[in-house]
């Protein structure tokens, strides 16, 4: 209880320290948030700690610098009795110009062997710049063109999808009509189909021959055909037989007999024609 209650004071010190004579916000204290603000407090405690370090080790490097600069000052005067303020104009540009010259190369002095390793590594790093500038060239180079080839590519495809459209929509509508002449040409069907199915009911009130239907006349012309088909061979047998020397009482028998066949075959078909075509 007692670590919370000091907690709790170091807290409302360090926020009394933050915002000064401004009024601290209000907050809910309790446990978790005391433990919060606690814990950013030493954070910042440490914060400012090793900031007021940094701050004096700077003061002391830039004393360092002071008297080390009134060291080479009083020491340049004593050799050659020399001061920066006797220096004209030109002598202190020149000056100037040394000192920003070795701030700009970080070197630990203005002696010529410090500038030398200096300059050469700078003219290192400008030829390393250089040539990483000439691969970046020629990899932008190489972009550009994929980038043109891309281009290119893409303009065809869009032109031969533009094409694929314009042939998918022909096509489309060739689709289309043909669908509605399928539709018609089933309607019609469906219609003819109910016209002969009443046709031949009509007929078959009338008495007639159900060999006379639709059905039977496209099964006598099919089977019509078949016979035709298988009167071929016997055609050719006959003729064979035609061109032998047999007996011509006994060929002008067998004549007469295949004569008969055909003409009953002839005249059944007939029969069957004319009864298709009434």
């Amino acid at each position: 209880m007692e670590a919370q209650e000091e907690k709790e004071a170091q807290v409302a010190a360090w926020l009394k320290k933050i915002f000064g004579d401004h009024p601290i916000p209000q907050y809910e204290v309790n446990p978790r948030t005391t433990e919060i603000l606690h814990h950013l407090s030493e954070r910042n405690r440490v914060r400012d700690r090793d900031v007021c370090l940094v701050i004096e080790d700077l003061k002391q490097k830039a004393s360092e610098y002071e008297s080390e600069a009134k060291h080479l000052q009083d020491l340049l005067m004593e050799s050659v009795n020399f001061s920066p303020a006797n220096l004209s104009g030109a002598g202190s540009r020149y000056l100037n110009a040394l000192v920003d010259s070795a701030v700009a190369l970080e070197t630990k002095d203005s002696s010529l062997a410090s500038f030398i390793p200096a300059v050469n590594d700078l003219t290192s790093d400008l030829f390393r710049t250089k040539s990483k500038n000439e691969e970046i060239k020629l990899e932008l180079a190489k972009l550009e063109k994929n980038l043109t080839a891309t281009l290119v590519l893409e303009k065809c495809l869009r032109e031969d999808l533009k094409k694929a459209e314009l042939h998918l929509s022909t096509e489309r509508a060739k689709v289309d009509h043909r669908l509605q002449n399928m539709d018609f040409l089933k309607a019609k069907s469906e219609e003819f189909r109910f016209g002969i199915k009443a046709a031949e009911e009509q007929l078959s009130t009338r008495g007639m021959d159900a060999s006379l239907s639709h059905q039977s006349l496209v099964a006598l012309s099919e089977k019509l055909a078949e016979l035709k088909r298988q009167t071929i061979p016997l055609k050719k047998k006959l003729e064979s037989y035609l061109d032998l020397m047999p007996n011509p009482s006994l060929a002008q028998v067998k004549i007469e007999e295949a004569k008969r066949e055909l003409d009953t075959i002839e005249a059944e078909l007939t029969k069957k024609v004319d009864m298709m075509e009434l």
